[in-house]
Parts: C-alpha cells; structure tokens; sequence
C-alpha cells in the first residue's frame, strides 16, 4: 500500500516541529523542509524514526529548489497534505520598510506558497489532498509589520483562489491565522523586554498567548478526514485576539464586567 506524505515547509521551527508532529497521526512519512538542513534534521529526529521524519533542506523562493523538493516529496509516496508554514517578518513599521524588505517579505510569506502549491497541485490532485497554508491575524487587521500582513493578507486571498478553482479535482485549501505564539523569537523578544507577555495577553480574552500546539491541532483537523467538507476559509487561533478586546469594551461601556 502507498505511503502518505505530508509536507511541512518552515519545519525547524517551533510551529513547524509542532505541526509535523501533529500530522505524524494520520499520515505514514513527514517530509520537514527547512533552508536550515542542520535544524531541519534536528527535528526530525526529535520527532521520531528517520523512515518517517524526513529532512530536506529547500529554499521555497526558490522555483528549482521547490521543485526538486516536489520530485523528492513524490519518491516517498502519495503527497496527500502541503503546509505552507515558512515565514518572517522584517520591518516592524511602514516608515522603516525598505523595498527590498517588501521584496523579501512578499518573496517568503506570499509567493513560496504559491511556488510551492504549484510544485505539487498535480500531486495533490492524484491523492484529492488538501493544502493548508499558516497565515496570521496579521492578514485580517493592523497589528505591525506591514510588509508580513500585507503577504499574509494576500495568502489568504490566495487560498480561496485555490478552493474554488481545484475544488473540482477534490484539493481542500485552507488557512490558519494563529495570533502571538509562544514560540523561540519570542523568547528572545522576552529577553529584552520581561513582561512582553504580561503586556501582550491583556489584549487576549483568554488571557493567554497561543501555543504551537494550538496551530498544530487547527492544521490537524483542516488536514484531516473530519474536515471534509471544509475549504476556502481561515481559521484564527488567536486566544480571541480578532474578537475583540475586553479592555476596550470595558473603557466603552465602563463596565467592569469585562
């Protein structure tokens, strides 16, 4: 019987181990693909066997390097899931955002995931699978780093493109937008500034940021066969960023309710 393959770009990092781990449940081999080969291989093999954690360096800019990470993805078996999760953000403001840092964040964060669905939509149309790509609240509101949300904005766009337009040939196209994730860079944000967090969770109705194993789980479903019948939308794991802020409704209303 053919293996099922599972495709996570940006897998060295936080979210991306997480993600893999996660989708290890219903898929045969994990194929983690990271520019860093060394991180990439240093989670693999924190995941589990190298048979089913595989490590493949790629720069998914790159329109040869994605390319050939589409003929190894393919060697391993059936691609039945792509996770489009490689991204950054450079520029904090749009005063500061240089063109090349547009450039650049439009390179990683918008047009990778489009060079990467590209690479394997025939792959996916022989499996019926589905592609899940990691976008942020970024993309659905104002929160910095124009150059990132004006990439993500468009992924998402880009998402509902592939939905309506492979959804005769059984591909599912979905997004995640996780909001502040707990995750190493934001470590080093903490560093810096030791109540980041604290400032940053009062923002939050659930008075927390997100974990990564809370956009693993989201990818988990999308990729899933309890998600079926789902495609063209954006999920938030946001811990209820985009709806709204107590703080505010509290200064509106001054109730303290909230």
């Amino acid at each position: 019987m053919t293996q099922t393959v599972a495709i996570v770009t940006g897998a060295a990092g936080d979210i991306g181990r997480a993600i893999a781990g996660r989708l290890a449940d219903d898929h045969d081999i994990i194929l983690l693909v990271d520019i860093d080969l060394a991180a990439a291989e240093k989670a693999a093999r924190g995941l589990g066997p190298a048979e089913r954690f595989v490590a493949l360096s790629c720069d998914v800019t790159n329109a040869q390097s994605v390319g050939e990470m589409a003929k190894r993805a393919a060697a391993l078996g059936s691609v039945k899931t792509l996770i489009n999760n490689a991204g950054a953000a450079r520029a904090v403001s749009l005063q500061t955002t240089t063109p090349e840092d547009w450039r650049a964040d439009n390179a990683l964060n918008l047009e990778a995931p489009f060079l990467c669905f590209h690479a394997v939509a025939d792959l996916l149309k022989a499996s019926q699978g589905s592609v899940v790509n990691i976008a942020s609240v970024n993309g659905m509101g104002v929160f910095g780093h124009p150059a990132y949300s004006a990439a993500k904005a468009g992924l998402l766009h880009f998402t509902k493109l592939v939905a309506v337009e492979y959804g005769k040939f059984g591909i599912r196209s979905n997004a995640v937008a996780p909001g502040t994730v707990r995750t190493q860079a934001w470590e080093a944000r903490a560093a810096a500034n030791p109540n980041v967090f604290e400032e940053a969770r009062r923002w939050y109705p659930l008075q927390r940021v997100v974990d990564p194993k809370d956009v693993a789980n989201a990818v988990g479903f999308f990729a899933g066969p309890q998600a079926t019948g789902i495609t063209g939308v954006c999920l938030p794991v946001d811990c209820g960023l985009t709806a709204g802020q107590a703080e505010l409704a509290r200064t509106f209303s001054q109730s303290s309710d909230y």
